[in-house]
């Protein structure tokens, strides 16, 4: 498992996996991810503290995940992680967080406020019905305008039987209107029963993949370890 790497090309940036108590909400469909986690925290602060050697500043910019939220790393982990960017003079640090915990966002921002953060949300898609009934995310808010009230960044998880390239690019296109940065992931096969599409995904590749490819706020992941993390 690949935890540190350094991303080069837009929005240049380190990035850590952290190891947590694991998603809280485990639910979606299409994901297998919550099996990275343990619920003794010593174990993972072992763990994260490290990954965390590895962090240079060499951006002075660094992303945070885990399989699941921010909010379920430990609070030695989170004390660590400020400890390392004050040494290394980072001054942004990106977050990632599943919508239930939209009303704690405010105050992570204050406890933070020695930084600039910016919190990236699992929407996967503004499609009500398929996000909700197919991929069961659990995010009942249904106005783009709320949605991302809270947020900077978003995923978006494309490439599934259900999605056309006309809802693709939609939902690309609302979420540069509304978020500050998105994440563009294709799905990859994985141990759960949500398939990718594979006619989909060459049509992804193109008419949509030229467009937005070098959109400098939009990250595509063709494959899921293309930022150097994971397995």
């Amino acid at each position: 498992m690949e935890r540190y790497s350094i991303i080069h090309e837009k929005n240049s940036r380190e990035i850590v996996l952290l190891r947590g108590s694991g998603c809280v909400y485990t639910k979606c469909t299409f994901c297998d991810y919550y099996s990275d986690s343990c619920k003794n925290e010593e174990e993972n602060f072992r763990l994260n503290s490290k990954v965390l050697e590895n962090v240079t500043g060499i951006f002075q910019n660094l992303e945070v995940i885990n399989s699941g939220s921010v909010f379920e790393l430990d609070k030695n982990t989170v004390e660590l992680i400020k400890k390392v960017c004050k040494q290394k003079n980072i001054h942004t640090i990106h977050f990632e967080s599943h919508y239930l915990y939209n009303n704690r966002i405010a105050d992570l921002r204050k406890e933070f406020s020695d930084f600039t953060l910016k919190m990236k949300l699992g929407l996967e898609t503004f499609d009500y019905d398929f996000r909700e009934n197919v991929l069961k995310k659990g995010i009942k808010e249904k106005s783009p305008e709320k949605i991302s009230e809270n947020f900077d960044e978003a995923n978006f998880l494309f490439g599934i039987k259900g999605q056309t390239v006309e809802s693709i690019r939609n939902d690309i296109e609302l979420g540069l209107k509304y978020f500050e940065r998105i994440c563009i992931n294709i799905m990859c096969e994985n141990s759960t029963s949500v398939k990718p599409d594979k006619e989909l995904i060459k049509a992804f590749i193109k008419e949509i993949y030229p467009i937005y490819k070098d959109n400098d706020r939009a990250d595509i992941l063709i494959n899921n370890t293309d930022f150097g993390v994971g397995d």
